[in-house]
């Protein structure tokens, strides 16, 4: 069994973290974060480490006990790097362009798609088949990848659709004669 929890949580220089109670806020270059954990564990701080230890020995406590750790690590990360996940478009006429506050997606339907922009969240298209999405919560930044890729997920004859750079597609032989 794992125990991620034992590690502490190294916090860098340019981050700022209060823990009042089961509230965790991070603050960063990149904005501030909080979390609010439960009462099954408990956070201490200390020398520049965050150290999470579960309160009592029951079930719910050993698993939350790694859970708040990685959750904690994310918020650090977080707001002083950031996390990006990418997205490749493929397929004719398949292209992505940030207008506004808006992503305006083109793939194939008889409209093109406008997907509004969430707060704390940053879109890039550096080509039109190339979309950057970038922020500080790392649940925000996978939710939003997650979506739009959900609008033409990549289908396994062509490979034509929205999918994760690093994602690999199983694909298909077509119908033979």
């Amino acid at each position: 069994m794992s125990r991620v929890g034992k590690n502490p949580v190294e916090v860098p220089s340019g981050v700022e973290i209060a823990v009042k109670g089961g509230l965790v806020s991070a603050k960063g270059k990149l904005g501030v974060l909080e979390f609010q954990a439960t009462d099954d564990v408990e956070i201490n701080q200390e020398d520049g480490k965050v150290w999470v230890k579960p309160a009592n020995d029951g079930k719910r406590a050993r698993a939350m006990w790694g859970t708040v750790r990685s959750r904690i690590q994310n918020m650090v990360i977080g707001v002083s790097e950031g996390f990006t996940k990418n997205l490749e478009i493929n397929g004719v006429g398949y292209r992505a362009a940030v207008q506004g506050q808006a992503l305006n997606l083109q793939l194939g339907f008889s409209h093109d798609v406008a997907y509004p922009i969430p707060e704390g969240i940053t879109i890039k298209c550096e080509r039109p088949t190339a979309i950057a999405v970038s922020g500080a919560d790392k649940q925000k930044v996978g939710q939003v990848a997650a979506e739009i890729r959900n609008y033409r997920p990549p289908e396994p004859y062509k490979g034509k659709g929205v999918k994760y750079a690093d994602e690999v597609i199983l694909r298909k032989e077509g119908k033979k004669k």
